[in-house]
C-alpha cells in the first residue's frame, strides 16, 4: 500500500514530511519538523516531537513519545535531533529523547531494533543495529550500544557507558562500566559473568572461534597481573582472531573509563555451549 492515511483525530503539523504509505492512527501528534519514512505506522496516541526522523517501515505503538527534549539542565533549547533507522519496532510507552545542544546534539538509533514497552533511550545516545531493549530497560545520556546487544528487562546503563556488540545484559543489571563485545553482564552492580554464547552462535561464530575467545578472555581478566599486561599477552597469543581483535580495539578506546570485570577473586564462568542468553 502506497497511499498515506491520516486519521481525522490526528494532528500533523505543517512542514512534516511523510513518505509513501505512512499510516497515522487516532490521536497522534506529529511535529512540523518530523520526517516519517515510507511505510511508517503510528498505531495511535503516538507523539513525535521536534526534529525526529523515523526510517522506513518503523512501527510505533500507543503512548510512545519520540523526540522529546533532553532531560539535561545543560541543554539551552537549541536545535537537536533524534534519528531512528529502518524497520524498528517501538512498543507502548517507549521514550526516545533528542540530543543536547551542549554536547553531541543528536541521538541516533540503528536499523531493526526492538524497544519493548516502557524502555527509554536518553539524550545523545548512539544505539547500533538489531538492538533489543526489553521492558523498562533504560540508557543514560551519551551511552554507546553496539550492534546485536540485548538488554533484559529493567537493565539500566549508566551515562557515558559503552556496551560492545553482541553483549548481553541480564535482568535488573545495573551497568556502571563498559562491557566488552560478546560479554555477559549480570547483577547490581553488574559484573562480567561470561560470554554471550547463544548470541555468538546466532552470529555464526564457529565452535573453534568461540573456544579461542573464551581462552583469550580468561587470560584478559586474570587478576594475577595488571590489565595492561594481560592485553599485551592476549595480543601476542591470538594474533589471527578477529573476535579477539574486536575486544582489544574496544579496550584501546577505554582511556580511564571504568570497565565491567568479573567478580573479585573469580574468573569468567565457563558455561557450556548449551547455556541460555
Amino acid at each position: 500500500m502506497t497511499e498515506t492515511f491520516i486519521h481525522p483525530s490526528a494532528i500533523v503539523e505543517k512542514g512534516a514530511r511523510l513518505g509513501a504509505g505512512v499510516r497515522i492512527g487516532p490521536f497522534c501528534h506529529v511535529s512540523g519538523e518530523a520526517e516519517l519514512g515510507d511505510g511508517v505506522e503510528l498505531i495511535g496516541h503516538v507523539t513525535v516531537m521536534g526534529a525526529t526522523t523515523l526510517g522506513p517501515g518503523c512501527q510505533v505503538f500507543p503512548n510512545a513519545v519520540l523526540g522529546g527534549p533532553p532531560q539535561n539542565f545543560k541543554h539551552q533549547g537549541g536545535p537537536t535531533t533524534l534519528t531512528v533507522g529502518k524497520g524498528c519496532v517501538i512498543r507502548e510507552g517507549v521514550t526516545l529523547h533528542r540530543g543536547t545542544d551542549t554536547s553531541r546534539g543528536k541521538t541516533t538509533i540503528g536499523d531493526h531494533c526492538l524497544f519493548m514497552a516502557y524502555s527509554h533511550v536518553a539524550h545523545d545516545c548512539d544505539v547500533g543495529n538489531h538492538v533489543t531493549m526489553a521492558n523498562y530497560a533504560g540508557l543514560g545520556g551519551h551511552a554507546e550500544i553496539g550492534d546485536h546487544v540485548i538488554l533484559s528487562a529493567y537493565a539500566a546503563v549508566h551515562q557515558f557507558v559503552r556496551v560492545g556488540h553482541h553483549a548481553f545484559l541480564g535482568g535488573f543489571a545495573a551497568v556502571v562500566g563498559d562491557v566488552i563485545p560478546y560479554g555477559m553482564a549480570v547483577g547490581d552492580r553488574a559484573k562480567l559473568r561470561g560470554l554471550n554464547v547463544v548470541g555468538m552462535k546466532r552470529a555464526g561464530m564457529a565452535r573453534g572461534e568461540l573456544t579461542e575467545l573464551r581462552r583469550a578472555c580468561r587470560m584478559l581478566f586474570d587478576a594475577q597481573r595488571p590489565l595492561a599486561e594481560n592485553i599485551e599477552a592476549v595480543r601476542r597469543a591470538f594474533p589471527g582472531s578477529a573476535a579477539v581483535a574486536d575486544i582489544l580495539a574496544f579496550l584501546a578506546g577505554r582511556e580511564k573509563r571504568h570497565l565491567t570485570v568479573p567478580p573479585r577473586g573469580r574468573g569468567l564462568e565457563e558455561g557450556d555451549d548449551g547455556e541460555a542468553e
